[in-house]
């Protein structure tokens, strides 16, 4: 079993909304093998709490802003800002602080399921402005 093309639409979004204010270290894990309760992780990181809650929001903005509306059903931890989860049901996104998400290590726990490519588009357009 292989993510939804719906998944695939939420993550790949939410990673660029991410990418969009700096997140660190994204990735994207099809699970969809591994849990029968979702299809996709989404894995960022941040060096500060007030990062981390930027990038939250603009997930949230972007994922709204889809035709098909998506709004997170459950989200946990924004009062701390160290780690918050945001579960879209087909995805769940984590986004965290550095040391958190160095030391849960969520990478290296879900190592075995297939990444899902993400290139940054601001990354790829900056390449083609050097490459001219």
């Amino acid at each position: 079993m292989t993510a939804s093309e719906r998944a695939l639409e939420l993550a790949l979004t939410a990673a660029q909304a991410a990418a969009d204010k700096k997140a660190q270290d994204i990735v994207i894990l099809d699970v969809s093998d591994q849990l029968a309760i979702t299809d996709v992780f989404l894995l960022a990181s941040a060096p500060n709490e007030r990062q981390v809650l930027a990038i939250v929001d603009a997930i949230e903005e972007k994922l709204v802003d889809l035709p098909e509306k998506a709004k997170p059903v459950r989200r946990e931890g924004e009062r701390a800002g160290r780690w918050v989860l945001l579960d879209y049901v087909d995805i769940v996104i984590h986004v965290q602080h550095s040391e958190e998400r160095e030391f849960y290590s969520l990478d290296r726990l879900w190592k075995d399921c297939p990444t899902i490519p993400f290139v940054d588009r601001d990354l790829v357009q900056a390449e083609a402005g050097t490459a001219e």
